[in-house]
């Protein structure tokens, strides 16, 4: 029953508010006092399968070619000191200063050596004079095609090697030049030199396209890059003696035609990225360094997918055992095909039950392996196909490190050098030809308006 008086329904009301105040004070103070939860361990992923050891040293293996230092012809040689023998050391008689007939050749050994003043200038002076008989000045300009340039040929292909092959920076490039040539040079300089050097390389970059194109195998693979910050992709398309590289801004068939054109000529080596489905299946060959990737992660979901994953790593084993005694002579194709034929069936037998697998990512997988299933075996009967494609992600590996060092470029500009310099610098290494020469004979003939050497070569 409440009370009638309006002074105790103040006082009850004001109780009830306090009992409130108290249990929501008791509450917090009870949550403040509450022994901390001690942190728990971040979740630990589970390992990779173990590599085996495979018992060898480090370094070279043996059958490896050395690589050693080879003597420069007699031609590039400034000077020769001869050590000649002027008595005999058995009969102590007097020897003669020339050879004989019978006298084996010298040994040699060269020391190479710069000079003290690597860079050599040329200083162009415009000379003024008076006219005795009116006393006009008259004055010789410096004609514009001395005054367009600062730096020569040879020095600008030097600097563009030094970024374009080995990643050095603008700085870096600014400090190599004042350190090692004594030529100051500016920030501005070496960035304007890259543009003229890309637009000199224009030519040899359109030229190992089209031969990229036009080739009967070659490999592709593609990157990250970026541009001013803005995501975009590196592309590299790699035959026996051209590499080609293109940076867009997709990572679909848009970008792959814009790298190969429309016709998709010859057969294709690749991962199986959905961009290269395109490519008809006949004509392609997927890489089995990636399956192998894939199938070391079934391996950790356990299960039916272990199992699946356990007998296709066993193909894969026996598969590049047949293909390593073919590279090296101990089979024909014939007999290679023949020995293989076993194991196309037996991989498919796998894979047909791995869609039957309990785990959705296995079912999943082995279905679109199945997809492209002609695609793993091209290399068993077709000349100059490999089974992997580690041919292009070993050219590929110099502009991934540029990336690492730079972040990629900061203009579109900028985008066009890269492909340019790596695309010339990557086929001439695989064509075993001097980059530094190509690049001074290459920028000589852009800032003379004559022919530029062929990157391409004939045959």
């Amino acid at each position: 029953m409440e009370p009638e008086c309006p002074g105790c329904r103040e006082r009850d009301a004001r109780i009830a508010a306090l009992e409130t105040k108290v249990a929501e004070l008791e509450a917090r103070l009870h949550d403040l006092t509450k022994p901390p939860v001690p942190p728990q361990p971040a979740p630990t992923l589970p390992k990779g399968p173990a590599k085996k050891p495979t018992g060898k040293k480090r370094g070279g293996q043996p059958g490896h070619p050395p690589h050693l230092k080879s003597l420069v012809p007699p031609e590039r040689v400034n000077k020769f000191v001869a050590f000649i023998p002027e008595v005999c050391p058995q009969c102590e008689t007097a020897l003669p200063q020339e050879p004989g007939p019978n006298d084996p050749p010298p040994v040699r050994h060269q020391v190479a050596e710069l000079p003290k003043e690597v860079a050599n200038f040329t200083e162009y002076q415009g000379h003024s004079r008076t006219c005795p008989c009116c006393g006009f000045v008259a004055k010789a300009a410096i004609p514009e095609e001395i005054r367009a340039h600062s730096i020569g040929p040879n020095l600008t292909a030097v600097l563009s090697y030094l970024s374009g092959c080995h990643g050095a920076s603008k700085r870096g490039v600014e400090e190599t030049c004042e350190a090692v040539f004594d030529v100051s040079i500016a920030l501005g300089t070496v960035a304007n030199l890259e543009q003229e050097v890309s637009a000199a390389l224009e030519p040899a970059y359109q030229e190992a396209k089209a031969a990229a194109q036009q080739a009967e195998v070659k490999h592709l693979d593609e990157t990250g890059w970026k541009e001013a910050g803005k995501k975009r992709w590196l592309w590299v398309a790699a035959t026996s003696t051209v590499v080609v590289f293109l940076i867009h801004t997709l990572r679909n068939v848009v970008a792959l035609k814009k790298l190969l054109g429309d016709k998709l000529h010859g057969i294709l080596c690749s991962d199986r990225w959905r961009a290269y489905d395109h490519w008809p299946t006949v004509r392609r060959q997927v890489c089995w360094a990636h399956l192998k990737r894939n199938w070391e992660k079934m391996l950790e979901r356990g299960g039916g997918a272990k199992k699946i994953a356990k007998a296709c790593l066993s193909v894969h084993q026996r598969v590049f055992e047949l293909w390593h005694l073919f590279r090296g002579g101990g089979c024909s194709r014939l007999k290679l095909g023949n020995d293989m034929a076993p194991l196309t069936l037996e991989l498919l037998d796998v894979l047909q039950s791995g869609k039957r697998c309990r785990d959705r990512k296995t079912r999943r997988f082995c279905a679109r392996l199945l997809d492209k299933y002609l695609a793993l075996w091209t290399f068993v009967v077709v000349e100059g196909v490999e089974p992997t494609n580690n041919h292009a992600e070993r050219v590929q590996r110099r502009a991934v490190l540029w990336r690492r060092r730079s972040f990629g470029c900061q203009s579109a500009e900028g985008c066009r050098f890269v492909e340019r310099i790596l695309t010339v610098v990557q086929t001439l290494r695989l064509q075993k030809r001097s980059v530094v020469q190509f690049l001074q004979d290459t920028i000589a003939a852009h800032r003379s308006g004559q022919q530029r050497p062929k990157l391409v070569l004939e045959g």
